[in-house]
């Protein structure tokens, strides 16, 4: 195989021919996408976040069973990023303010009573505990801590040859993260889908490699093209790690609705609303989390910012809070009231294309930034 223009430091830890990472986007990213992106030059990773802990086991096999390349397991750890699992919150009660204003929106938003009730069990840190015991036993070629700091499983998972990534969003919880051995930090800027810092990435890049040189650093949030590859390498990043742009592929999601995560109705939706939406259409908010978290506007999210809403509750709470809402939503078929994490970027994403053909565009892209693009405009 010839080495790719592209090559990164990155290429060489991770065993991938291209420095693009698919983002561990919870319960939208199975085996079929992650199995594509692998197979197309980058690092598939699984968001496995959300998916029934009975499953993993199956779910990382699976992958493993569709591409013979690496790949990775992200999950969130819903506790302060200097703390350990066995500091996760026992007490899961939920204030009553809460509660009520929540069931009058249900009220008022049409939404029943869901089928499947709250598992409760997902928010323990037994659960975590075990997710990571899974992804270990399973010998997962990599795994990404989409929030928290990993610092105590990385003995753990280096002992079994498994590289761990962090995602961060800011230099304070890049030095963390970096101190605790992780093997590559991922600097993810306020453009991204999904949770995210404050800081934009094009400030926080650089200052995040600063802080954390000689650890890798991989670019995140508003890149979704050649061109953001290509300014991600040249603001010191080895790499990138791509989420809105892969919501759209055609093997998207397809997973999620095998095991019962999404339904067919919420992935024809959401591709719909993120091919015609622009760069306004997302805003960041914490109603459905307890931290930040950018997504598509709805009846939702402007509900919790009407004076009679009570403030958001830390994670986990929030999720509990709101979870079984989503669920009724979603078999009810509300649509403007679910959880559809998107970046900024979206208002450049106009049509559905396969995985590989978005991560081909995006290395073809590069290239020629990097090789036709700027040279010309020096020479001129």
């Amino acid at each position: 195989m010839n080495r790719s223009p592209l090559h990164t430091k990155l290429c060489d830890m991770l065993g991938i021919r291209y420095p693009i990472i698919l983002a561990g986007m919870g319960g939208y990213c199975g085996p079929t996408l992650a199995a594509a992106v692998s197979n197309a030059g980058g690092l598939g990773v699984l968001g496995c976040t959300g998916f029934p802990i009975d499953k993993l086991a199956e779910v990382i096999r699976k992958t493993r069973g569709l591409t013979d390349k690496p790949f990775g397991v992200d999950i969130l750890m819903p506790f302060p990023a200097d703390d350990s699992p066995d500091t996760l919150p026992t007490n899961l009660e939920l204030p009553a303010k809460h509660v009520e204003f929540v069931e009058g929106l249900k009220r008022e938003f049409g939404i029943p009573e869901p089928r499947q009730p709250t598992p409760v069990d997902f928010f323990k840190r037994d659960h975590l505990k075990r997710t990571v015991e899974i992804c270990l036993e399973e010998r997962a070629p990599v795994l990404v801590s989409g929030l928290g700091n990993p610092a105590w499983l990385v003995p753990y998972a280096h002992a079994r040859g498994t590289k761990v990534i962090a995602c961060v969003g800011s230099v304070r919880d890049a030095r963390r993260v970096a101190e605790g051995g992780v093997d590559i930090v991922v600097a993810a800027g306020c453009e991204g889908g999904g949770h995210v810092g404050r800081i934009g990435t094009m400030p926080l890049v650089p200052q995040v490699v600063d802080a954390v040189s000689p650890t890798p650093v991989v670019a995140a949030g508003g890149i979704a093209d050649g061109r953001g590859l290509a300014a991600s390498l040249a603001l010191g990043a080895c790499g990138v790690w791509v989420g809105t742009a892969f919501l759209v592929a055609h093997e998207a999601h397809v997973d999620a609705v095998e095991m019962g995560l999404l339904s067919q109705w919420e992935i024809d939706y959401w591709k719909q609303r993120i091919i015609g939406c622009s760069e306004q259409d997302t805003v960041v908010t914490r109603c459905y989390s307890g931290k930040t978290m950018r997504n598509l506007k709805n009846r939702w999210i402007a509900a919790w910012e009407r004076p009679d809403a009570p403030p958001t509750l830390p994670m986990p709470l929030q999720i509990l809070l709101c979870w079984d809402v989503m669920e009724g939503a979603k078999e009810a078929g509300v649509r403007d009231i679910r959880l559809w994490p998107t970046g900024q970027i979206a208002g450049m994403i106009k049509e559905t294309k396969s995985a590989r053909e978005i991560l081909d565009e995006m290395v073809e892209g590069a290239v020629s930034v990097l090789q036709q693009v700027l040279p010309s405009y020096l020479s001129r």
